[in-house]
């Protein structure tokens, strides 16, 4: 067991956390995942600096990735990676947090201020909750999308209309754009979900905003 493992796991599997063991690995991917929502504060304050963080993270990333696939792993954030891959991640490289990073990049890239924030707390916790209610709670699968679940779809709904009816203060904005961001949540192209769902969400958005 790796180091980093060998510290997490026994609190995870201890009392102070009783999950399903399938449920354990996904806490620990989508609390890595849900960081990306920090980024529009950042960007904020500087975007300039926010997207040269952005791209040197992805790009030490894509390094340690290639590494530790080499047998020579780095430091912390090859422990992380394997921790939080999937089973069929195993033994190849792990493409979601580069898919992450680019997706967040596009955002304050293509839409104004506040339609990127929408699109990456889209990211953040509309994909983010969807794949942790899929695996905590138990509800109909829904056809056509590899599994996705109703409790899912229902927590990606719900995770991107109050981000989105706090930043707009409009609920039938933030209705419309959360019935598109939770569409494109439903396309089952596992990690390039990173790409489709900020990157459409933040469509949608700067389309409705501007009205």
């Amino acid at each position: 067991m790796n180091r980093i493992a060998s510290l997490v796991r026994p609190i995870v599997n201890k009392k102070y956390i009783s999950f399903p063991q399938a449920f354990q690995g996904e806490v620990i991917r989508k609390a890595l995942h849900l960081l990306i929502a920090f980024v529009p504060l950042f960007a904020s304050v500087d975007l300039s600096a926010t997207m040269m963080l952005l791209a040197g993270g992805t790009l030490f990333y894509v390094f340690a990735e290639r590494m530790r696939i080499e047998g020579r792993p780095v430091f912390i954030v090859s422990d992380l990676t394997i921790i939080a891959s999937r089973e069929e991640d195993k033994g190849r490289f792990v493409l979601g947090p580069v898919t992450l990073g680019v997706g967040a990049m596009l955002a304050l890239l293509l839409y104004p201020s506040t339609a990127a924030a929408i699109a990456i707390y889209a990211l953040a916790f509309g994909d983010g909750f969807a794949s942790l209610a899929g695996k905590l709670f138990r509800s109909p699968a829904i056809p056509f999308t590899r599994n996705k679940t109703l409790a899912g779809t229902l927590a990606c709904f719900i995770a991107v209309f109050l981000a989105t009816w706090k930043l707009t203060g409009g609920l039938s904005i933030a209705f419309i754009i959360a019935v598109g961001a939770t569409t494109l949540e439903l396309i089952p192209i596992r990690d390039f979900d990173n790409l489709i769902l900020p990157v459409g969400t933040g469509f949608i958005a700067a389309y409705i905003l501007a009205l």
